[in-house]
């Protein structure tokens, strides 16, 4: 996937985080563009959950993703009510389900992107 590098600073810029930033570059430029997949987590009173919560559980997905290196990245996640759901790129469900066993994360529905409209 190539992208101009007006697109990768805005992409950049909307990344909290250095590692997840490194993990942009190094899957933008001469790597096989990887499919996507939309995670469902059902956590009761996930919407309850404080920044401080959330940027806790987001470090410890991170430190996972950092373990197992390229072969998945963190797009980013919508908390509801009683769930978050998550969106990755990866090469397929085995490395999600990997990914969520190692970081102790539920991951009730995996589902791969086929199309964006």
């Amino acid at each position: 996937m190539v992208m101009d590098f007006c697109e990768l600073a805005v992409q950049m810029n909307k990344l909290k985080y250095g590692y997840a930033k490194c993990l942009l570059i190094r899957n933008l430029f001469g790597r096989k563009k990887m499919p996507k997949f939309i995670i469902e987590r059902e956590i009761p009173g996930a919407g309850d959950l404080t920044s401080a919560d959330l940027q806790s559980i987001s470090q410890k997905s991170c430190s996972v993703l950092g373990e197992m290196g390229t072969k998945i990245q963190w797009v980013n996640s919508y908390v509801t009510d009683e769930k978050i759901y998550c969106v990755y790129l990866a090469p397929d469900e085995v490395t999600i389900r990997e990914h969520a066993n190692k970081g102790g994360f539920p991951a009730d529905s995996i589902c791969k992107v086929r199309q964006v409209i």
